[in-house]
């Protein structure tokens, strides 16, 4: 089969990704054997070629936003021909007291696809059966593949951001997953401001319906609920928290950050003004968020690519010349 490898992470301009012939995996008794449809293209995937994140598996194969079918299953959940999703949390201990309280996506044990296990960017993949995903219908597998990710994450930096029902959200930052969190956020009620210095995305956002968009670091036109920072963008932080209204909560929804400026304590963070990370995601948050986009159909922006330019995909996220999401299509 074919399957992308980051041999040596480092800038897309040193083409740090590389495609090969490999043998198609043979899944273990848990697991299931996927022939992939369709891959998105994260920014995550990109911060794991480059080296923004630090090596787990050297010689991976990126990618963890699949849509494929099932070819062999052991598990009673799926059968062979099923379409399934297989998303960035891949293994959990089960036994830990995070996974014990429900927080598996602080496990110390925990593993990623894409990451620490081969993912997407190939003909073929596999995935622990007790980890894939059951997928909404009314969508297209192109339009499926950034709700593994994009979709689920934004999902749940909007739960950590504890936006009030009707309130105003602000949203840094425009690519696949800000997309879609501002359409959950904009079907519960909520107002939704974006700053981006992307026109595109702009275009984009407006499109959706969201209420205003100004530049990166510009104010909002009015004090924030909460907001949600999408870019990977430390110096859009205190910009964020400045906009916030009393006791608002800015999420960052990234898991690569450049270095945050010193902060102010009585504009930024005074009157309860609170940040918060976000840090993977539960099981339960991806059947959370799968459920609602069966019941609210979500518009999902795609840029296909055949699998064998996976390369030129990333290498334009890198250049932010991608709006909505990049999905390799096998």
């Amino acid at each position: 089969m074919l399957a992308w490898h980051v041999d040596r992470p480092g800038p897309m301009a040193g083409r740090p990704l590389h495609a090969r012939r490999d043998p198609v995996p043979e899944p273990s008794a848990d697991e299931l054997l996927v022939r992939v449809l369709v891959c998105g293209v994260c920014r995550t995937d990109l911060h794991v070629t480059e080296g923004d994140l630090p090596v787990h598996r050297p010689g991976v194969t990126p990618g963890h936003e699949v849509v494929g079918e099932v070819v062999t299953s052991g598990s009673a959940d799926f059968a062979a021909g099923d379409r399934v999703g297989i998303a960035w949390l891949r293994r959990t201990c089960g036994t830990c007291r995070y996974c014990l309280r429900g927080a598996e996506n602080l496990c110390p044990d925990s593993r990623y696809t894409g990451w620490d296990e081969h993912g997407g960017y190939a003909e073929y993949a596999v995935v622990p059966a007790a980890y894939a995903h059951h997928l909404p219908g009314g969508y297209t597998d192109g339009e499926l593949a950034p709700l593994l990710c994009a979709g689920i994450i934004g999902y749940r930096a909007l739960e950590r951001a504890e936006l009030p029902v009707g309130g105003r959200l602000g949203v840094y930052g425009f690519g696949g997953s800000a997309h879609l969190a501002a359409q959950v956020a904009m079907a519960r009620g909520a107002v939704v401001h974006v700053m981006t210095r992307s026109p595109e995305a702009g275009e984009l956002a407006l499109d959706l319906g969201v209420a205003s968009v100004t530049g990166a670091g510009d104010p909002p036109p009015e004090p924030l609920d909460a907001a949600i920072l999408f870019a990977p963008v430390g110096t859009l932080v205190p910009p964020a928290l400045a906009a916030l209204d009393r006791g608002g909560t800015l999420a960052i929804a990234g898991i690569h950050l450049s270095d945050i400026p010193s902060l102010d304590y009585q504009r930024h963070l005074f009157q309860e003004r609170q940040v918060r990370s976000v840090t993977s995601n539960t099981r339960e948050d991806a059947r959370g968020f799968l459920a609602f986009a069966a019941d609210h159909h979500l518009r999902v922006s795609t840029r296909p690519y055949p699998l064998d330019q996976a390369d030129t995909a990333l290498a334009d996220l890198a250049a932010d010349r991608v709006t909505g999401a990049a999905v390799l299509v096998v």
